[in-house]
């Protein structure tokens, strides 16, 4: 039987793979247990510091595995997932516990198909995203008769904005990649066979920067999102203070500003 995830490691850059393409890749036990372990192995591995998330053509994810779920509850079954995260996992930047993406590191989702219902929220979890023209994005909860538990609700509206995040749930309806372009779901979209070399391109650039600086400031990012906006200044300048008082480099400071302005001059 084929692995129901992959995992590829080069140049710093993991790209996690769902593996259930007769599937469409449906979240089964199986499969986010899977996950959950792959991506402790990626929070530990010191040859890492960017992971893209993707899934087996033709979808990126169409959401928690029907079938089994009709079967015996699936993941929503009672205990099904509560045993202790795998051994590594860091606990998602202070997202919620079913969270199956618990790392430190970036995460870029690229989605190449269909992200749908539990789908969307594996791909709302990622720091952003880079959409194949072939992407499409719906949240059918409530047509299935489900409520979502891994986040929708607050990062959905987080992307779009309340009253779309509202339309989305409600209708069930679809929405395209160029369309989630507009509202801001996604950052970027590509034609289908640019999707990974644009997401390597991406992973490659934050490779470059300093890695303790990005994930400090992701988790900053993170920490904001969940306090009123007053809060949030003043977090900011308790996580800058921390961060400084691990010490600074001048030298290593000056040369990266010389990176910075001729890596700019080569961008303009």
């Amino acid at each position: 039987m084929a692995d129901v995830a992959l995992l590829d490691v080069d140049e710093r850059v993991a790209v996690l793979t769902l593996n259930r393409p007769e599937a469409r890749n449906a979240l089964n036990t199986e499969l986010v247990r899977t996950l959950r372990t792959l991506v402790a192995e990626v929070e530990r591995r010191d040859d890492v510091d960017v992971l893209v998330l993707t899934g087996a053509d033709p979808a990126f994810c169409a959401g928690l595995d029907l079938k089994e779920l009709g079967r015996d509850g699936g993941v929503l079954k009672r205990g099904a997932l509560d045993d202790d995260p795998a051994p590594g996992a860091a606990d998602g930047r202070g997202r919620g516990r079913w969270t199956t993406l618990p790392t430190t590191k970036p995460i870029i989702g690229a989605v190449n198909g269909v992200a749908v219902t539990g789908g969307l929220e594996l791909a709302l979890n990622c720091d952003f995203l880079v959409a194949s023209e072939r992407a499409r994005f719906a949240d059918t909860h409530a047509r299935v008769g489900v409520h979502p538990l891994w986040g929708l609700t607050v990062l959905l509206p987080q992307a779009v904005g309340m009253r779309r995040a509202r339309e989305m749930s409600a209708t069930g309806n679809f929405v395209d990649a160029e369309q989630a372009l507009a509202w801001g779901l996604v950052n970027h979209v590509v034609p289908h066979d640019e999707l990974l070399p644009r997401a390597r391109r991406l992973a490659a650039d934050i490779v470059s920067s300093d890695q303790r600086a990005v994930r400090a400031i992701l988790g900053t990012y993170e920490e904001a999102s969940r306090v009123p906006g007053g809060e949030a200044w003043e977090l900011e300048l308790r996580r800058a203070a921390q961060f400084q008082s691990g010490g600074v480099d001048p030298a290593e400071i000056e040369r990266r500003r010389r990176a910075v302005v001729d890596r700019g001059r080569s961008q303009v």
